[in-house]
């Protein structure tokens, strides 16, 4: 089993194993590592990219085989070093972290969190009215997330029973897998695109402004 490490650190550089590399159809390699740094797609969270020795990591996953990272060309197995593209991974920790903002701006408002997508051009997050909810405002939203963001609250984390769960400041604690800022003022301005009412529930859609940096897959 793959061990996880970016659940333990934010580092973009480590070194790890390769324990095996397998040819698939479209040409590209699913590599299994002993460890990795790359965040996988799922949980509402795009894949990170970066290199996994001279290969390029285009994009990681999780299935029946393990976690897989999928590579432009063959890896040897043996000891290898990872790294993360920093670019993409901060932009996609900004989204994600954004979104458990949002969770808690909703709170306010007697709104419950229920799912979201934190992927860049569908950033959404849908919330479950309660008994005391209350009308809120596209405005109302953007102003509240504002603040929090400017509040430069810190991140904290804990692993509990093989299970991480992420806060910032004085909110509660969430169980969460993703990638996140190490403080609010790092997620940068974030606009709120559209409030929807549908079936009983309000979705709210949200974009970052993109910090213009070149990509390590670019320099």
């Amino acid at each position: 089993m793959t061990e996880q490490a970016y659940f333990y650190h934010d580092d973009l550089e480590m070194g790890s194993e390769v324990v095996s590399c397998t040819e698939q159809d479209d040409q590209t390699f699913h590599v299994i590592l002993s460890s990795t740094i790359f965040h996988p797609r799922g949980g509402g969270q795009a894949s990170d990219q970066g290199m996994i020795g001279d290969s390029i990591m285009l994009g990681a996953f999780i299935d029946e085989q393990g976690f897989v990272h999928v590579t432009d060309r063959a890896i040897a197995v043996g000891p290898v070093k990872l790294s993360v593209d920093p670019t993409i991974r901060h932009l996609h920790s900004r989204y994600h972290s954004a979104g458990h903002l949002l969770a808690y701006v909703g709170e306010k408002y007697g709104l419950v969190g229920i799912k979201g997508s934190h992927l860049p051009n569908q950033a959404r997050v849908v919330f479950q009215p309660t008994t005391s909810a209350i009308e809120v405002t596209k405005e109302q939203i953007q102003a509240d997330l504002e603040k929090l963001i400017l509040d430069n609250l810190p991140r904290k984390q804990k692993i509990e029973a093989k299970t991480r769960f992420v806060s910032w400041g004085d909110f509660p604690y969430s169980a969460c897998g993703g990638t996140h800022v190490l403080s609010t003022q790092d997620i940068g301005k974030v606009n709120i695109t559209k409030i929807k009412h549908k079936k009983g529930l309000l979705s709210v859609s949200y974009s970052i402004e993109e910090e213009k940096q070149q990509s390590l897959r670019t320099r």
